[in-house]
């Protein structure tokens, strides 16, 4: 399938979709505090979208369907994390990986935060996944390859001590919330083959970060996926386009 490239409208239409996704975010943080349980941060992050004429477009999404409009991981759980009633306590941490559709176009956006007080491995574990991400967005240009671009994501999270999850990756966005490209975090194969970014192009990097081993393994929901390792992880996303030969972030409230 043919990687989309994107007219000014329709870029302007993703940022729409995007915008909201990040003011969502912004809400949600607010909420992250001990005592607070991951439904009610899902459940008003869904009211405050569909009050601004969206929807959560990852409710109902995929088999089995995702429950829930928030993939709200916590702790040892990387991604796709299911909202539910245990509250937050002081020393979790908790990934909010978050997406809205408005008028047909769609936005994807994920942070990872520290409720309270947390440890400094947890630190460096969260701060990997911010930094790396925006180390790849800076690298972006056009003509690169995306598995270069995998290299740079892969680079930047092993030389902070860590490893990429493996079997996931970042992916375009558009008409659909998951569209061609897929962006690892790693590289496999020669760097040299594969698409080139374009103008025009839009798609979202996430680096999903694990201590040990990269090795995944589902949980019983058949949604939670957890390191084999068993340790804490963690997982920043942005949606960016490629406008005068460079990345812009998309996801920006």
């Amino acid at each position: 399938m043919a990687i989309a490239l994107r007219n000014k409208n329709e870029i302007e239409a993703i940022r729409a979709a995007n915008r909201l996704v990040a003011r969502s975010l912004e809400l949600m943080a607010s909420m992250v505090k001990a005592g607070v349980t991951t439904k009610e941060i899902s459940d008003e992050a869904e009211r405050f979208l569909v009050s601004n004429g969206a929807r959560p477009s990852f409710k109902g999404l995929y088999t089995p369907p995702f429950p829930a409009g928030l993939c709200a991981s916590k702790n040892e759980v990387i991604i796709h994390g299911v909202p539910d009633e245990t509250p937050l306590k002081e020393g979790d941490i908790v990934g909010l990986d978050f997406g809205a559709e408005l008028n047909g176009w769609y936005g994807d956006a994920a942070v990872t935060l520290p409720v309270g007080k947390i440890s400094q491995k947890d630190e460096k574990l969260i701060a990997c996944a911010k930094d790396t991400l925006y180390e790849a967005i800076d690298a972006i240009k056009v003509g690169m390859r995306f598995k270069e671009l995998s290299a740079v994501l892969e680079n930047a999270i092993v030389t902070r001590g860590f490893t990429p999850l493996r079997g996931y990756c970042g992916h375009g966005i558009g008409r659909k919330p998951h569209e061609e490209p897929s962006i690892l975090n790693y590289v496999e194969g020669a760097v040299n083959q594969g698409p080139k970014i374009k103008e025009g192009m839009v798609f979202c990097i996430e680096p999903m970060i694990c201590q040990k081993s990269g090795k995944f393994k589902t949980l019983a929901d058949r949604w939670s996926v957890v390191s084999e390792d068993g340790l804490n992880g963690s997982h920043y996303e942005h949606t960016v386009t490629i406008i005068g030969g460079k990345a812009e972030i998309l996801s920006l409230a």
